[in-house]
């Protein structure tokens, strides 16, 4: 990522959250300005208003799947980029004011994807609660001291170092294994190297809403030998029927066999937004069958070219 006079961060704040657990990931944001924001608008809007270079939000988590606000808002606003991805294990404890007890506990104040991974908890020691949803893990805690609505609220471990609040049960995600996906997202047109161990990420519209589409575009990549990783069918809001698909594809654009499927998928799709090739977070190296090697398409393109007379 190119270097600016003047480098800032966004992030989903305030602090403490996940996503400023994500950003502290990344080597360049180390040393420069972070600005919390309040939503994945706000935070796309400084990265295309200039006010940042960069901002990060969450895409992906492994027990909720895809961030849909997320989602909608790289296939609305043009021009943005993946730079990276960044993986961050998620867990929750239960907070509440002073001299709150879990048995005082009738709404739980939560942001909906946190709420979701510790339902099953919240189900079986407080079953008759009610929620309150909020715009981060953090601003759910925060608004125990603003009002009175909620009893509680789920956050991020730590929450109380930083302010007021305390602990009723730490541990309390349904799935110890949750691990949440971030991108950073800026407005950069470079592209990093291929590594061996990467991923596209990609946001397709169907060309119409009939028998074997959805098939036909699926097919672009499977006979190029691309695996998918991530797709998730979006509606587009226009008419009914009407959807679009984000996507994360195993290789990097300058991969032949990824080439090759997004001419394919461009010839298909009146509408393909490149999002971006860059390295996994896991650093699994991508596989793929030997015919599909990039060394297959070149001598291909090769024998054509010498059926002409070239």
């Amino acid at each position: 990522m190119p270097e600016t006079a003047n480098v800032t961060y966004s992030f989903l704040g305030p602090v403490g959250t996940f996503t400023e657990a994500a950003l502290a990931q990344v080597p360049e944001a180390r040393g420069k300005p972070w600005r919390a924001v309040n939503n994945v608008g706000e935070a796309l809007a400084d990265v295309v208003d200039g006010r940042s270079t960069a901002a990060m939000i969450a895409i992906e988590n492994s027990v909720d799947g895809g961030v849909s606000a997320t989602q909608d808002a790289l296939a609305s606003v043009p021009g943005l980029r993946i730079i990276g991805e960044y993986l961050v294990p998620v867990n929750f404890v239960l907070v509440a004011r002073r001299g709150t007890t879990l048995d005082d506990v009738q709404v739980v104040n939560a942001h909906p994807v946190a709420y979701a991974q510790c339902r099953a908890w919240l189900e079986v020691k407080r079953p008759s609660h009610g929620h309150i949803p909020a715009s981060s893990n953090v601003a759910a805690a925060l608004s125990l001291l603003d009002s009175g609505q909620a009893d509680a609220a789920i956050a991020p471990p730590g929450i109380e170092k930083h302010y007021d609040l305390v602990v009723l049960a730490s541990n309390i995600g349904d799935n110890p294994n949750a691990v949440t996906r971030f991108v950073l997202v800026g407005r950069t047109r470079e592209i990093s190297a291929p590594t061996g161990a990467d991923k596209t990420s990609l946001i397709v519209e169907l060309p119409e809403d009939r028998s074997g589409a959805l098939l036909e575009m699926l097919e672009q990549f499977a006979t190029r030998g691309v695996n998918l990783s991530l797709i998730q069918s979006r509606p587009i809001g226009d008419a009914l029927g009407r959807y679009r698909f984000v996507i994360d594809a195993d290789g990097h654009i300058d991969d032949e066999r990824m080439s090759d499927a997004l001419l394919g998928l461009r010839r298909f799709s009146p509408n393909v937004i490149f999002l971006g090739s860059y390295p996994r977070a896991d650093k699994l190296p991508n596989e793929f069958t030997s015919r599909y090697d990039d060394g297959i398409f070149t001598e291909a393109r090769e024998w054509l070219k010498g059926l002409r007379g070239a």
